[in-house]
């Protein structure tokens, strides 16, 4: 079961209003009628009139107003499992979230941007699996190799800078993480997708990446940033507080490395694309994809969602009708059978 409109469920703190209000409203029709005098005498004035019935038509529109949220909540239940066969590769992209990727030599960032271009390079991948691993100093698996696009975009917008705790840029742990992820399945239907400015600290990317293509992991590579670099901005909360600088005071620049990332496509079977302000050399990219070879998998999946507001709108309505239909006045009917349990007053 799912819900369709979950952010409705606050409609709820409006019921204890309601019967505030429904308790206020009484108290102070009861002082009204004590300021003509003896309660046991105004009575006599309205002897067909009927707090019981009042009471019940109250407790009817609470209904009515109970199942009309839920109903705009609109869950939503899965029919069936079912198990889908697809074909596809398997791609893990490796995302540099190391300080540097805060330079802006990029709009708005070196780090937005490579998340943008990831973004639409899911909304351009049709039946392949997709895993996101991030790195600094250490490597992470964000998420695992998956064919659901919507989980990925919404991991992929948690991403930040602050997510590594040890910095640094250690390209070889992100690929060695990456094939492991893979599994021990062989074939030509893996690749990695390396997204960083180059800054590597470590020496072990061109071995990590040779050891990948002996086993048909092709990797391709995404420069982010300029050749000129810039510096790297500071925050405090959401305000820019200067920019990093190093043990001498003197401001640091951060550059793109273009030579470390052409040997690492060059060394795993893949391309080097650079990206600019306007094209993040997504459909080079994408294009080498394309060529990699699909194999068939299985994917489980809930399927056939139906909508079951209708159910309970219908139940709101009818709640209302029965309200808007039922007099506050005795009947003699309602005097016979006392549906609400009214003591006779007479």
């Amino acid at each position: 079961m799912q819900f369709e409109n979950i952010y409705f469920v606050y409609a709820f703190a409006v019921i204890p209003f309601l019967l505030l209000g429904y308790w206020l409203t009484a108290r102070w029709k009861n002082k009204a009628l004590k300021a003509y005098g003896d309660l046991l005498i105004t009575r006599t004035l309205f002897p067909d009139l009927s707090k019981a019935k009042q009471r019940g038509k109250f407790i009817l529109f609470l209904f009515a107003f109970f199942f009309l949220i839920i109903g705009l909540i609109n869950p939503q239940i899965g029919t069936k499992l079912e198990e889908v066969k697809r074909k596809g590769a398997d791609i893990m992209i490796c995302l540099d979230v190391s300080n540097s990727m805060r330079a802006e030599d990029l709009q708005p960032n070196r780090l937005e941007k490579s998340k943008q271009a990831i973004a639409k390079l899911m909304d351009k991948l049709e039946g392949d699996r997709l895993g996101i691993i991030v790195f600094g100093g250490e490597a992470y698996v964000q998420l695992p190799i998956t064919t659901d696009y919507s989980a990925a975009k919404l991991f992929l917008e948690s991403i930040s800078t602050d997510m590594i705790p040890t910095q640094g840029t250690d390209i070889g742990k992100a690929i060695d993480l990456a094939v492991e992820s893979f599994g021990k399945d062989e074939g030509k239907n893996k690749a990695i997708v390396i997204i960083t400015d180059g800054e590597n600290h470590e020496e072990d990317a061109l071995r990590a990446a040779e050891e990948a293509a002996g086993k048909g992991i092709s990797i391709h590579t995404i420069g982010m940033g300029s050749e000129n670099g810039s510096p790297i901005p500071l925050y405090k909360g959401n305000v820019q507080d200067g920019f990093r600088k190093d043990k001498d005071g003197n401001t640091v620049i951060t550059k793109l490395n273009e030579e470390i990332l052409q040997e690492i496509a060059g060394a795993g079977n893949g391309i080097y694309v650079r990206a600019t302000n306007t094209d993040a050399g997504l459909n080079n990219v994408l294009g080498a994809l394309e060529k990699l070879e699909k194999k068939q998998f299985d994917s489980k999946m809930y399927s056939d969602y139906e909508d079951r507001f209708q159910w309970f709108i219908a139940a709101a309505f009818l709640l209302l009708l029965i309200e808007v239909l039922i007099s506050e006045r005795k009947s003699k009917l309602y005097k016979r059978l006392n549906l609400f349990g009214e003591k006779n007053e007479n």
